[in-house]
């Protein structure tokens, strides 16, 4: 779109790192830089994404029966935390007030809900009409720091061992040797993060 970026966003954008991280969805790097987001946001948003499409790809691999919308997972995955652009402060504390904000900003952006709702879904994964493109988001963006969540990781669980026929202890042993995987690799996506900066530096 021609949109002019920060060089500080732009190397958010495009710089992988020895990670090898994918590049975000196009339509997102563009909203990021029309939003003049901080690069810090942009760097975490592409690791989890990253982690989102691994998961993706092992589920597609593992269990073909499992149905997602796997273009919407990563979008989810790509944007969740946009909300961050209005309380930029919850970038490096503690905070949710960037979910409904994030989700009401992705809506103003002409986003429809089923897009935008992941921004304000992926802190809370117990609601009712929780779908399963809802619950790889919030496991991306726990595991991308190897953060373990028994409750969340069994909600998950259920839906691949209903899907697959197959015992729930089986899914989660191969699961948890799964996310162990991804989450050897937490420190450097860390370090990916804080290597961009939360307030993009003056000209």
């Amino acid at each position: 779109m021609g949109l002019v970026r920060s060089v500080a966003l732009q190397r958010a954008l495009a710089d992988s790192g020895d990670l090898g991280l994918r590049a975000l969805p196009d339509r997102v790097e563009d909203l990021l830089a029309d939003l003049d987001a901080p690069p810090r946001l942009a760097a975490h948003l592409r690791a989890v994404h990253d982690v989102a499409c691994q998961l993706a790809d092992w589920i597609q691999r593992r269990y073909p029966e499992a149905r997602f919308d796997r273009p919407v997972t990563l979008f989810g995955a790509a944007t969740h935390d946009i909300g961050k652009i209005v309380h930029p402060d919850e970038l490096s504390a503690p905070g949710s007030l960037h979910e409904q904000d994030g989700y009401r900003l992705l809506l103003e952006q002409g986003f429809t809900d089923g897009l935008a709702r992941f921004a304000r879904t992926h802190g809370s994964w117990t609601e009712a009409d929780i779908e399963m493109e809802d619950l790889l988001v919030s496991l991306a963006d726990k595991i991308w720091k190897a953060k373990r969540i028994p409750e969340l990781e069994q909600l998950v669980v259920r839906r691949l061992a209903a899907a697959s026929g197959q015992q729930s202890w089986q899914v989660f042993m191969e699961l948890d040797d799964e996310l162990d995987r991804i989450a050897a690799d937490a420190n450097r996506r860390l370090a990916f993060q804080a290597g961009h900066p939360i307030l993009t530096p003056p000209s």
